[in-house]
């Protein structure tokens, strides 16, 4: 898959280093993955939740920080949405992100 804005991650983990090693392994995933269809995520993040409009909620450094991406699944494109701690995500609307 095309991960668009790697840099949203940088940034992040930047400020959060604690984050770095967890995000770095989702990014590193995601660009070997050949994502099709939701079911094909779930094969590797079980705890992955879907949204409308394509968007997907991964649990990042076990359960700690959320990342919210959109999915174009003809086009291989991850779209980069949000990242935060799960108390900022739970302050967010997810579907309009």
């Amino acid at each position: 898959m095309n991960i668009v804005s790697k840099r949203t991650l940088i940034k992040f983990y930047e400020l959060c280093p604690k984050t770095k090693t967890a995000l770095e392994v989702w990014h590193s995933d995601a660009r070997k993955a050949d994502w099709k269809t939701p079911s094909d995520i779930k094969q590797l993040y079980s705890s992955a939740s879907f949204l409308k409009d394509n968007r997907v909620v991964f649990n990042i450094k076990g359960n700690d920080f959320r990342l919210i991406v959109y999915i174009d699944y003809p086009r291989k494109i991850v779209r980069i949405k949000f990242i935060g701690t799960h108390s900022q995500y739970d302050k967010i609307n997810a579907q309009e992100i």
